[in-house]
């Protein structure tokens, strides 16, 4: 049987996308042979000759509109069908907006992304985004990132024109394992979300939430199907279980398993932003730093959504050890 590193690092050296089965094919091999999956993940950053290596770098968002929202997504504990005692508020003022963009700009963060709760944005919603990203463009030296739900060509243009350079929406799961976690809207609507922010010229942040009880064959298929969409950043998050949620009884996963994760996602993608999210420090702790020669070359610093992050000084601190400069 063919060794599946050897296999890999063939692919790469020929140029050729790296298929499903052969990454399937590196699973079996976790968590005994990490050693084996970081040398492949390591091929994949120089070996590609399409693919630059990405450079280190962090972004952080803002929880602009918290709670009540309308969709069902099994982990989430902003759903208005989850009792979590999650913080409610409407849009915040746009001079909030701005002190975030302050304070992740003097920590060296190169992207902030203002994140809504909700289905898709209403048009004063918009209005109020759009005017605050023109005063932060302005401002401050960080690029700006949305991530507002489902969106049509005209917001999406409206967006771009404003100052965003990036949408964020993820496919959280695989298309085979996605109705068991969210019913209330289809996955052809998410995908239809990054086609009309990819026309309006925007680059696309798009990945997945793991941990929820999904396969290797279906971790696969999700990074395949972001391939296919052609993604620029892949946000990978790990389940932080909230009681409350279907999903709060959920065993978090170990670290092996999430650095087999990022490891496959950089095999996948060679040369695209991988970035650490929500849950890497439950899921990682102190192997976080680990998930950089697995193929990570991003992180998400300060808090989540719903959740608090690592300390500034912390990820600052994993930052020099990155070479990413910072204040």
């Amino acid at each position: 049987m063919p060794d599946p590193v050897k296999t890999i690092r063939r692919a790469l050296r020929e140029g050729r996308e790296v298929s499903a089965r052969e990454a399937l094919a590196l699973t079996p091999l976790l968590p005994a042979s990490l050693r084996d999956i970081v040398e492949a993940a390591l091929a994949a950053n120089v070996a590609a000759p399409s693919a630059a290596a990405p450079a280190p770098f962090a972004c952080g968002i803002l929880n602009a509109k918290s709670g009540r929202c309308g969709e069902d997504c099994a982990f989430c504990a902003q759903s208005r069908y989850h009792e979590c005692g999650t913080p409610v508020y409407p849009l915040v003022p746009e001079e909030a907006m701005l002190e975030r963009a302050r304070i992740l700009s003097e920590h060296g963060v190169r992207r902030m992304g203002i994140v809504t709760s909700g289905a898709a944005p209403s048009e004063r919603e918009i209005d109020r985004i759009c005017a605050a990203a023109r005063r932060i463009r302005d401002t401050f030296p960080i690029a700006l990132c949305a991530s507002l739900g489902m969106l049509d060509a005209a917001k999406a243009r409206r967006l771009r024109e404003a100052g965003f350079t990036r949408y964020h929406h993820n496919l959280e799961t695989a298309r085979s394992f996605y109705p068991a976690i969210c019913s209330s809207h289809a996955y052809e609507g998410r995908i239809a979300t990054l086609h009309a922010a990819r026309e309006a010229g925007l680059e696309l942040c798009s990945g997945g939430l793991f941990g929820m009880g999904e396969s290797w064959e279906q971790r696969i298929e999700l990074a395949v199907t972001l391939r296919e969409l052609d993604v620029d950043s892949i946000p990978v998050n790990f389940l932080m279980p909230v009681a409350g949620t279907r999903l709060g009884e959920t065993r978090p996963l170990e670290a092996q398993e999430g650095l087999g994760i990022v490891a496959l996602f950089r095999i996948l993608h060679p040369g695209r932003d991988i970035v650490l999210c929500g849950g890497r420090g439950r899921t990682l702790g102190e192997w976080d730093r680990t998930a950089f020669p697995f193929g990570a070359n991003g992180i998400m610093v300060g808090d989540y959504l719903t959740a608090k992050g690592n300390a500034f000084a912390r990820d600052m601190e994993l930052l020099d050890v990155l070479g990413v400069r910072h204040a």
